[in-house]
Formats: C-alpha cells, structure tokens, sequence
C-alpha cells in the first residue's frame, strides 16, 4: 500500500487486507513517502511492514514497496479506503492459473456515486484507457485502476522509472509490449475515507498520462502524422506543378505550393524522429526490440543513406540551375514568379530533404554503433 498522510482510513485497509489475506501466506507492506500524521504508527501497531521511500511520488512509493516485498505475487491498492482489500482472493486465483498481471476493473465491477470526479469517469479515465489500447493493442479496459497483482519477478524485469501517477500506465503499457500475460477482474470502487483533498490533481495528473503514452509510442506521436502530413503535402506540391488549380471557385497558386512543400518537409522530418525515437528507446530498453526495426537499422547503411541524400541534393541542384539558366535567358531581370517558382519551390524541397536524410544517416549510424555494443 503507497502511503502518504493516510491516517483517516489506513486501519480501516489494513483490517480489510488481513481478512482478504487469512488463508494465505503473506505479509502486509505499507510504502510510506513521508506521512506525518501518525499513518506509519497506525500500520505499523496493525502489524504491517512499514517501509519508508524517501523519494518522493506515487511511482516511486510503490516501486519502493515492491522491491522490499518478499512474496512472489505481489498485491497493490491504494490506502484510501476506495478498495476493498477482502475481496482480493479472484487477483490471486489468475496469478495461480498463470496471469503476470492482473488489472482490476472499476468500469466492469461498478463504481459507487461520489467515488469517481465526472470528469475522470466520463472523460479522463475512458479516454485515456481507449488511447492505452489504440496505441498498444491492448485489451484493458481501465488502464488506471490503483488495485492490481502481479508476479513480482515478471514486474520488476520491466524497470519501471516513473515517479508520479503515471506509474500506472508505464506498468501496464511495458507488460503489454513485453507480452507479459495480463487479465482483468471487475472491481467496485467507494469513496474513500478521507477529509483532505485526494493526491491525484485530474489535469496535471491526465497530461502526465498522455505524455507517457505518446513518449512511448513513437508511431503515434511521429509517424503516423508524418506520414500524413508528406503525402498530403507531396499530393498537393505535385497537382500544383504544371499550373494552377481551381478547387470550390478558389485558384491555388504558388503561395499554397511553398506551403505544401513545408508541409512535405515537416512530414518526413518526423518520420526521421519516429525512427530515432524508436531506436533510441530500443538501445536504452525503454522499449522491446522489434524485428521490422532492427532490420531496417541493420540495413541502413551509411553509404546508402548518404547516397540516397546526395542523389536528392544533385536534384535539388540541377533544378536550381535550371531556373538560373531562366533567370540569364532574362538578362537576370525580374521574373513571373509563378512560373520560375514551380522550379525553385520544388529545388529548395530537395535539397532540405537531402541534407535531412544525409544528416539521419549519420545519427542513425550513431545509434547503431551504440547499440550493437549494448
């Protein structure tokens, strides 16, 4: 239990843990984070184990917790009275019939009125559990439960590093991607037992949540939107090239093709991040290798990338000459912007793509010395 100034309703969890542990052989730990209000004195007179984290956090409470645990299965719930601690025997029936991690469900067991802010039950909690099994092909439905089991070996193999509340989602997001074996058991969930305002701060606390989720999914956070935002640009740059297009009684001219090749350069440069992001969380075993990734780091090799950014800058160039040999044919005079533009707009693209792609070549062979010596 992650404890942090719970005197109001500690003994009331506790006496519920030794009724839902009484045939089992077990211990209570309390996670203290530094209460001073009597609540390690309460634990401790209850005959829980009382083990004081000085660093300071949800994450970092219960991480402190679950090293100092000696059982193999390990049993995690808040010390605010929201839970019902006796009824924890279905947690440990899926840890014996091989679960690694077993979620508790407050939307499938029920929720009591008051216990859950609405803004949290309607909006905060559904939307980032739906988020949690969009970005990792999850299967959970309430990715924020604060009572869960687990084997303490399997959980502590998954280095977990947060601090805060997110905690919550780092277990659940890194046991998915490992392919640990994860189950759901519904769960009610009370109001709890204290006078003071909760810890948990929803907007702060939410934001923390998304930020995981996207930081831990590259593919979400860079390359998907890359990936739309080039070829949407790419699309829109090469139906502007021959001329101008009428579309819905406007005409779209050069001003909207320099936007487009913005957007085509944005585009690929977060799909260049996607890729670091990636092979960085990989090398630093944030994330699971995965094999289509280290093909294609295997396969980058510098040679070809730099070959590739070079073929790109030529390009870039040789349009460039094209539109000064115009330019000359001028006497070096003003200009229809509208016709020598559709040739420095599209020059200008390539040569920023192939610097782009030279420079990643480089750093991705960086992180590929760095990784083959891990």
């Amino acid at each position: 239990m992650p404890c942090l100034n719970e005197a109001e309703s500690i003994e009331h969890c506790l006496r519920q843990a030794r009724t839902g542990l009484a045939d089992l052989d077990s211990e209570i730990v309390v996670a203290d984070n530094g209460s001073d209000d009597g609540s390690r004195e309460i634990a401790r007179r209850f005959g829980a184990r009382v083990v004081e984290v000085e660093r300071k956090g949800y994450g970092a409470a219960l991480a402190g917790g679950f090293a100092a645990a000696r059982g193999r299965f390990v049993i995690m719930g808040d010390a605010d009275g929201s839970y019902d601690f006796s009824a924890i025997m279905p947690f440990v029936e899926r840890l014996r019939a091989g679960d690694d991690l077993v979620m508790g469900n407050r939307f499938a067991g029920g929720i009591e009125s008051g216990a859950m802010p609405p803004l949290n039950r309607y909006l905060g909690n559904p939307t980032l559990s739906l988020i949690g099994r969009l970005f990792f092909s999850s299967d959970i439905g309430d990715f924020h439960c604060g009572l869960r089991a687990f084997r303490r070996e399997a959980i502590l193999g998954l280095d977990l590093q947060s601090d805060g509340m997110e905690f919550a989602s780092e277990m659940v997001v890194k046991a998915t991607i490992n392919d640990l074996h994860i189950s759901e058991v519904p769960t009610t969930l009370s109001q709890d037992l204290r006078n003071r305002k909760p810890h948990l701060r929803p907007w702060r606390d939410g934001w923390r949540h998304l930020r995981f989720l996207l930081l831990f999914s590259p593919r979400w956070l860079f390359l998907y939107p890359g990936i739309a935002a080039m070829v949407l640009g790419a699309a829109v740059t090469l139906a502007l090239l021959p001329g101008p297009v009428q579309l819905l009684g406007a005409r779209f001219d050069v001003h909207t093709l320099v936007y487009a090749s913005a957007l085509t350069v944005i585009g690929y440069q977060a799909i260049l991040f996607s890729v670091f992001a990636r092979v960085y969380a990989m090398t630093e075993g944030f994330l699971p290798f995965r094999s289509w990734l280290e093909e294609l780091v295997d396969r980058w090799d510098l040679e070809v990338g730099l070959l590739a950014g070079v073929v790109l800058v030529v390009g870039g160039i040789a349009l460039s000459l094209v539109a000064l040999l115009i330019w000359g044919g001028k006497g070096f005079d003003s200009l229809d912007y509208r016709d020598t533009m559709r040739i420095v707009i599209p020059a200008s693209t390539m040569l920023i793509l192939g610097v782009q792609t030279i420079l990643a070549s480089f750093f991705l062979s960086i992180l590929g010395i760095e990784h083959s010596s891990a």
